[in-house]
């Protein structure tokens, strides 16, 4: 009787730390259980020097969505991001997607900036004006050689 009930009580802890594993596994994968309603906005960028698919696309500090394509635009020769955005947030056609970084030497994302227009992006719409991500090398090496305006 005793041995069953030591048999019940290990295995009772190996199944809550099989539940553990797998909610982190979730977790730290950032998996979602159900997909969000969402839709998808594109971006062309000269540069995305550090931007990763899964990054997170982020107006006025809130998290509204992530990035969840990066191709190279041949005609262009330019960067083109493909960013799914929670449906219930609407972009007006004149939005400002600039790539910033979290911290000194964090993560890259993506910062909209809001405008001022009444019409609203559809979805698979372009984003018109963007800002490249800031090269540290390239300031670093002005500053190193002189060539700082």
């Amino acid at each position: 009787m005793k041995r069953s009930s030591i048999e019940t009580s290990v295995g009772i802890f190996v199944l809550i730390g099989i539940l553990c594993v797998g909610y982190l596994t979730i977790k730290l994968g950032k998996l979602e259980w159900f997909e969000k309603d969402n839709y998808t906005i594109f971006a062309r960028f000269q540069s995305i020097s550090g931007l990763k698919k899964g990054a997170s696309v982020e107006i006025a500090g809130i998290k509204i969505g992530s990035v969840d394509s990066i191709t190279y635009d041949q005609d262009r020769m330019a960067a083109l991001v493909g960013m799914k955005i929670e449906k219930d947030i609407p972009l007006t056609d004149d939005v400002i997607a600039s790539i910033k970084t979290s911290g000194l030497i964090g993560d890259k994302y993506i910062k909209l900036s809001p405008g001022g227009s009444e019409e609203f992006l559809k979805p698979g719409g372009m984003i018109v004006t963007t800002e490249p991500a800031v090269d540290i090398e390239e300031l670093i090496s002005k500053y190193v050689f002189g060539n700082v305006e």
